[in-house]
């Protein structure tokens, strides 16, 4: 009789425990899904706005789309009607993403300080690039190698995490196959971010026509990664 009634105390916080986890999941695989969400809502819905010439994916950088404007920098005019909508999102989303990161508990100790890191890296480039729009005229008055740093913070940030998550793919719950996936797009990213900053370097004013797709490669694959990884953690919750 009294093993029974020992035993319905731990019983009782079973269940609990296995609710916190799963409700714990659930946010963190949101905000995983939420912080690519809001970049990538950002960039369309400010590209939309920029019609006066029609701004190109293929061919702009990301930057212009949070300047205002009109300025010109490296060859490419520069006129964002809804450049507050972009710099909303590049403040954001690294923060929504580090927060999404900071509440995963299946990582502790030196796996939990390895994707920290960078998801800080991230979220302290995203506010640079807001804070600091990429124009000519902050290439002239110094401010622009805030926003560089914040361009190379997110690039790397964001890649690095994608593939530090990728190793840890056990202990975040999902499976191999999406943590091949983020490893993938985290490399992928990688070399981009290479080609990238080799083309910005030796083309000067005259970059490469493709260049914003270069620059895209180097964010877009990371974005998508962690996004669906959010999804997946968000799903299997338990």
């Amino acid at each position: 009789m009294s093993e029974s009634i020992d035993s319905r105390p731990e019983e009782r916080e079973m269940p609990a425990s296995g609710a916190r986890t799963s409700t714990r999941r659930r946010v963190a695989g949101a905000l995983l899904i939420a912080g690519p969400a809001i970049f990538l809502l950002g960039e369309f819905i400010s590209a939309a706005a920029w019609t006066d010439p029609a701004y190109s994916y293929t061919y702009h950088f990301i930057s212009n789309l949070g300047v205002h404007g009109p300025s010109t920098l490296f060859g490419q005019y520069m006129y964002s009607p809804l450049a507050w909508v972009m710099n909303t999102g590049f403040l954001l989303f690294g923060i929504t993403i580090l927060a999404g990161v900071a509440t995963l508990r299946e990582l502790s100790g030196g796996r939990r300080w390895a994707t920290l890191i960078p998801a800080t890296l991230l979220a302290v480039g995203g506010v640079l690039l807001a804070l600091y729009p990429g124009s000519g005229e902050a290439l002239d008055d110094g401010t622009g190698e805030y926003h560089s740093m914040g361009a190379f913070a997110g690039f790397v940030g964001g890649n690095v995490l994608a593939i530090v998550l990728g190793c840890r793919w056990r202990r975040i719950g999902v499976s191999q196959r999406m943590g091949r996936a983020l490893i993938t797009v985290g490399v992928i990213g990688l070399i981009s971010m290479v080609l990238y900053l080799a083309m910005i370097f030796t083309a000067g004013d005259d970059p490469i026509g493709i260049i914003g797709l270069i620059e895209r490669g180097a964010v877009h694959p990371f974005l998508i990664g962690l996004l669906c990884t959010g999804a997946s953690i968000w799903k299997r919750r338990r």
